[in-house]
C-alpha cells in the first residue's frame, strides 16, 4: 500500500468531520445570536409579543423548501453520473453511478413530498 492510498480515505473523513463541525458551530452561533437579540430587546424595554418571539426562534418555513432540496439532490446525482461517464473508465462508471443513486433517491423523495405533501 502506497502512502497516497492511505491518505485518501483519511483526508476524506477529516474533511467530512470539518464540514459537520462547521455546520454545528454555525447553527449554535445563529441560535445564540437570536437569544442575545431577544435578551437585548427585553432589557431595553421593547414589547415583544409571543408571536414575534416564536418567529425569531422558529422562523417560518418556506413552502418551496422541499422543491429546492429535491432539485439540488437530483442535480447533484446528475453531476456524479456525468462525472463517471466523462471519466470513461470502466472501473469508475459503475461506482459513481451507484453513488449518484443516493442523492437522486433523496431528491426524488423531496420532490414527491413537495408535490403530494400537505400545504398549510
Amino acid at each position: 500500500m502506497e502512502i497516497n492510498e492511505f491518505w485518501i480515505p483519511v483526508v476524506m473523513f477529516i474533511g467530512m468531520a470539518v464540514v459537520l463541525s462547521l455546520w454545528v458551530w454555525f447553527r449554535y452561533r445563529a441560535k445564540r445570536d437570536t437569544q442575545v437579540t431577544i435578551r437585548t430587546a427585553i432589557e431595553k424595554g421593547q414589547d415583544l409579543s409571543p408571536e414575534m418571539i416564536e418567529n425569531l426562534v422558529n422562523p417560518p418555513i418556506s413552502p418551496k423548501r422541499d422543491l429546492r432540496r429535491g432539485v439540488i439532490g437530483v442535480v447533484l446525482a446528475i453531476g456524479f453520473a456525468l462525472f463517471g461517464l466523462i471519466l470513461g473508465e470502466e472501473d469508475a462508471v459503475r461506482p459513481l453511478l451507484g453513488i449518484a443513486m443516493f442523492p437522486f433517491s433523496i431528491g426524488v423523495a423531496f420532490l414527491l413530498m413537495h408535490r403530494y405533501g400537505r400545504s398549510d
